[in-house]
């Protein structure tokens, strides 16, 4: 793809002009309307279908996650059903996802709305950018997606795939600031489309405008997986669930790891809420 004419800038970043901004919403959402993707979390509007769906897909790859939260919402089709559950059995639902925390602290942000909601009333998800972020593991990317997704509302939420499509398509530097970027994304945001703009973008950028094509790389990325600390505590923690709970030096020689490295991590897990000492056995809380 051709690259376009840079923007204007200034030495405060100044965002682009007005007519390409425009230019670039009417080709995105047009091509939108001919590629977008069905995906399930695209045919609900409930906040809490969709902070799952967002919490689901940190750093996870979409087809992933496409089943486990079909699979998830079945399960747990509420705040109040989540909050409830055992953290065993949403850690199970979770495995194969990542970042085991992060179950956890979804789990926790439904146990939080649940606990302020009025007696007798359904708990629901704050309405602000703000307060949603008051919740445990929610970011601004996070905070904002919830409130785009669910309510149509005119926030624009910046990910790496809308960063590498609006820099790559305005011409932005790579190393923009985090200000600036969302000063961009701001004004680039077609008010009262912002559900069909965001998926536009993120369609546009898992689909066409890649890293791979662009060579525009996240920001943030993963380091490898084998070997890592990440993998020996996922095993760990599989391990507690597939057999139950265990003392840790039961749990060292089924996993190969040396005493130290073993005890490091459940110290670490047991400082995530995700297991718990109880008369020298380690166990799912």
């Amino acid at each position: 793809m051709a690259n376009s004419p840079s923007p204007q800038t200034n030495d405060a970043g100044a965002v682009p002009s007005r007519r390409r901004i425009l230019a670039l919403q009417r080709r995105l959402l047009g091509w939108y309307a001919e590629n977008r993707r069905d995906l399930p979390w695209r045919r609900t509007t409930d906040p809490y279908a969709i902070m799952v769906s967002e919490v689901m897909l940190q750093q996870t790859q979409v087809p992933r996650v496409v089943p486990r939260f079909t699979a998830w919402i079945a399960a747990w089709p509420d705040l109040e059903s989540l909050a409830s559950a055992p953290l065993a059995d949403v850690l199970r639902r979770w495995q194969g996802l990542g970042y085991n925390n992060r179950a956890r602290r979804l789990q926790a942000c439904a146990q939080a709305a649940v606990a302020a909601a009025a007696p007798g009333a359904r708990a629901q998800l704050p309405d602000t950018p703000e307060r949603l972020r008051a919740l445990p593991g929610i970011g601004p990317y996070t905070a904002r997606a919830v409130l785009v997704f669910a309510d149509n509302a005119d926030l624009a939420a910046v990910d790496a795939n809308v960063r590498r499509v609006l820099t790559h398509e305005l011409g932005l530097p790579e190393d923009l600031g985090d200000r600036d970027l969302q000063a961009v994304a701001d004004a680039a945001l077609p008010r009262g489309r912002s559900r069909d703009w965001h998926n536009a973008l993120m369609d546009y950028g898992s689909l066409v405008l890649t890293a791979r094509s662009t060579g525009i790389a996240s920001l943030s990325r993963q380091g490898a997986f084998e070997g890592s600390r990440r993998q020996k505590r996922a095993r760990l923690l599989r391990r507690l669930l597939e057999h139950g709970p265990q003392p840790a030096a039961r749990l060292a020689a089924s996993l190969d790891l040396s005493p130290y490295d073993t005890a490091d991590l459940l110290e670490r897990l047991a400082r995530d809420g995700l297991v718990l000492e109880h008369g020298g056995v380690w166990e799912i809380p």
